[in-house]
């Protein structure tokens, strides 16, 4: 698409006008972004008509991702940027005295996702779109998505992450395509037409209202689908009657109870009411995606029965598990196919993505629960769990431990996973160590049972959003070395090669880097007024916060650092400053507990003049998509400190590498894969191997009480916890002491400190060395190609969905 500046300073300036009786003068940074944004949506619109009605005038196969989360930060510079109009919208708005930078600052991140497995969906969306594959999003609206996190004397805060305030400018709502959910009632078996038949009863029924967001391809014409489902009542939303009598919450009541099934993102299960809730989410979204996919499929005209020849259905996670049985529904009982039938249909449509092997993300909820809540699916499920033993009784007869680890329904709760796995013809892992653990451990007996149905997918991140966009800077000087192929093909980064040792293009490269690293010490400085100085190291660590990604290993390392500049000021280390950014469960108290820890900690730093600077720390609050294009490009180090297995994948490892940042890692998860890439040298590695680890939990052996004994160093800070040092009280980090000392360190933080300070050591002597740190980084970014999302949607969509691109003219 091409538009110049003239028209749209044109168009924006009338759009101004419609919206807000507004001219350019008059109004604010907020109205000049709706405007925008609602123009921008508009010259999208032409093509996603283009391509909605192409994909079904052809029959193309299309694929339907179904994700709890997509977390697709901001979406004005991408839009401009896949468009192609970028250069001339600013210049546009530049004549008419505006920053299109400050216009993005208006942009709120979309509250819908938490961390990695969002991000990782929102990825593939822009990766099908920008290859011409025929995909759709499927997931929640959340009115309030996780929360907004506020860091309070330390303490995090949890906020509602108000999103929705301002409107959506990106979204659609398409009140003509909603569905009716049903919850609750009980089943009654009748034999009708020489069949039996299903028939619901005194169910509580719901609307599923989807509003559709656009997924614009890069330059390619193509614009997809993200359909995100609100929660409604059906009928009336206020019983007048119940009010008249005065009996006031009555009358709301049954507006509220369905508007909380899309209200917040992960509410807390920590009682029983929470669990109901996110059961209740899981089912909303996936049944109310189904039932759209079926409708739009029948209109094609093509038999049912042809369903998997037209439809692919991602499971990402266990979260939509209940898909499965939600297509058999409609299959069995609305279709009236024959079980077989129907089966046959829907194993052929599901693959399923695993990514964790942490047995509390592996979804499980207890029987009475599930047939309360969805009767008709948990007498499917009973079903297919059935048939599932009975070829397993034949397969592994007098086996009992076998069948009941493989059975879908068992110890009083219904798997999911083994739902998903049962119910795909696909199920893959996100790393090749990950997929390794789940073929020989983890599922080891669903691999013996069905060996073609597992393979493994690497996780991958769209270069557009965090090369092209987040860092322009480096995005032009690559293009100015190698040529814009790699844009399209971004394994051509590998070209940068021939430049590692080329002085002029380091120096370059280095200036790019000083530049980011300068932007964001001002934005500490604006944000936290904290002063951190851009000739540091800057090593980051952002992401969920959860005890296995050993954010607390970090903060260790730092105060034993903190600890030698006491001893001795004049420790000869680079400056360094330490970046956190993390949000904690609001439940998972000891999480919580560690960020109290490392704001503690930096504020007793930061606050030290006798270390003359050579060491701060900064938390930054509230980490989301538009916060890691800030400080993902500035990062000189990338921690991927995750115990050994416990990290399925990792993208925020491609983020950091393709950025050109050095990593230091444990070989877990991607990490093996990017050491693979960029080889030994251009890498810090340390920590346990994959089976000393696996060798501790299988059979025991590790005693953290010795280490806490023996050495110096890990006594001194572990005791820091209680003794006062910080000026807390002595329970304020009781809990994260006792889970070392007394509960034997779970995730091996104390047995792999030697390991991580003697890398981190290895990390200062390498920033000494100007040229070959540069040399380090040039060889990531050049090698982080193959983790870009489009080689991984590519396999996705050759050896998972039967999908061919298509070209929209």
């Amino acid at each position: 698409m091409y538009i110049d500046k003239d028209t749209i300073k044109r168009d924006f300036k009338k759009r101004l006008t419609s919206m807000f009786a507004e001219d350019v003068e008059g109004s604010s940074n907020l109205h000049r972004y709706q405007a925008l944004g609602s123009l921008i949506k508009e010259y999208a619109s032409e093509n996603w008509l283009k391509t909605t009605k192409q994909y079904t005038e052809k029959k193309e196969k299309q694929v339907y991702y179904f994700s709890m989360e997509f977390l697709i930060g901001r979406l004005l510079m991408s839009n401009l940027i896949n468009l192609g109009i970028k250069d001339e919208c600013e210049k546009a708005l530049k004549e008419l005295g505006i920053d299109l930078r400050d216009l993005e600052e208006m942009e709120t991140d979309a509250g819908l996702g938490n961390g990695g497995l969002g991000r990782l969906a929102a990825c593939f969306l822009d990766s099908m779109a920008s290859l011409g594959i025929p995909g759709n999003g499927n997931g929640i609206r959340y009115n309030y998505g996780l929360f907004e996190q506020k860091i309070v004397d330390g303490y995090q805060v949890e906020i509602p992450d108000n999103w929705l305030r301002d409107g959506n400018v990106w979204e659609t709502r398409k009140e003509d395509k909603a569905v009716e959910i049903r919850f609750g009632g009980y089943v009654e078996v009748v034999f009708e037409d020489n069949r039996l038949k299903f028939v619901h009863h005194n169910y509580e029924p719901i609307v599923a209202v989807p509003y559709d967001i656009p997924i614009v391809g890069y330059h390619n014409n193509t614009v997809n689908s993200l359909r995100l489902w609100s929660a409604e009542p059906v009928g009336r939303e206020f019983d007048f009657s119940s009010f008249s009598k005065g009996e006031y919450n009555k009358a709301v009541e049954y507006k509220s109870w369905v508007e909380a099934i899309s209200q917040v993102l992960y509410p807390d299960d920590s009682r029983e009411e929470g669990r109901i809730l996110r059961l209740k989410q899981q089912y909303f979204f996936t049944s109310a995606g189904i039932q759209s996919i079926v409708r739009r499929y029948r209109k094609m005209g093509i038999p049912m029965n042809r369903l998997d020849e037209y439809v692919a259905i991602h499971i990402n996670d266990t979260h939509p598990a209940v898909a499965v049985a939600e297509l058999m529904r409609i299959l069995v009982d609305e279709e009236e196919l024959s079980w077989d039938e129907a089966w046959r249909i829907t194993t052929h449509t599901m693959a399923y993505t695993n990514h964790t092997i942490m047995s509390e993300a592996l979804e499980k909820w207890p029987v009475d629960m599930f047939k309360k809540i969805l009767p008709r699916i948990y007498m499917i499920v009973e079903e297919i769990n059935r048939r599932l033993i009975e070829e397993l009784s034949m397969k592994y007869p007098g086996d009992e431990e076998r069948i009941r680890s493989m059975a879908i329904i068992g110890f009083g709760n219904v798997r999911m996973a083994n739902l998903a796995i049962v119910g795909s013809h696909s199920v893959n892992g996100v790393a090749k160590l990950h997929t390794e653990i789940l073929k020989k451990q983890e599922l080891a007996n669903f691999y013996q049972y069905y060996p073609n149905k597992f393979n493994n997918k690497t996780n991958g991140i769209t270069h557009r959003r965090w090369l092209i966009q987040a860092n322009p800077g480096l995005a032009k000087l690559v293009s100015s070395a190698i040529g814009n192929k790699w844009i399209y093909v971004p394994t051509e980064l590998k070209r940068l090669l021939s430049y590692s040792k080329d002085r002029q293009f380091q120096n370059k490269l280095s200036q790019v880097k000083m530049d980011n690293k300068v932007d964001f010490s001002n934005y500490v400085k604006d944000h936290y007024n904290v002063d951190i100085d851009p000739n540091s190291i800057f090593d980051v660590q952002v992401k969920r916060l959860h005890a296995y990604k050993r954010q607390l290993l970090n903060i260790f390392h730092i105060m034993d650092l903190y600890n030698r500049l006491k001893e001795n000021p004049d420790l000869d280390i680079v400056p360094r400053t330490f970046i956190f950014g993390a949000k904690a469960s609001p439940s998972y108290y000891l999480a919580k507990q560690i960020i109290k820890l490392i704001n503690t900690v930096a504020n007793k730093i930061n606050n030290d003049n006798s270390i003359k600077g050579k060491l701060k720390v900064v938390f930054l609050e509230n980490y989301r998509v538009s916060l890691a294009e800030k400080i993902i490009p500035a990062a000189d180090v990338s921690e991927q400190i995750s115990t050994t297995t416990k990290e399925a994948s990792g993208t925020g490892n491609m983020k950091f590498m393709m950025n050109g940042a050095v990593t230091i890692a444990t070989l877990d998860g991607a990490n093996i894969e990017i050491r693979d890439e960029v080889g030994e040298d251009n890498i810090v590695i340390f920590g346990m191997k994959d089976y000393e680890v696996l060798n501790y939990y299988k059979n025991g052996g590790y005693n953290s009480m010795e280490i806490y004994k023996n050495d110096p160093r890990v006594n001194r800070i572990v005791n820091s916890l209680i003794d006062g040092s910080f000026n807390v009280s002595y329970n304020e980090f009781k809990m994260i002491y006792d889970s070392l000392v007394y509960h034997n360190d779970e995730f091996f933080v104390l047995r792999d400190f030697d390991s991580y300070v003697n890398a981190q050591n290895r990390i200062n002597e390498l920033y000494k060395d100007k040229a070959k740190w540069q040399e380090m980084c040039v060889c990531n970014i050049a090698n982080s190609g193959v983790f870009a999302s489009d080689h991984t949607i590519v396999q996705y969509s050759k050896g998972i969905w039967n999908t061919k691109p298509s070209i929209i003219l």
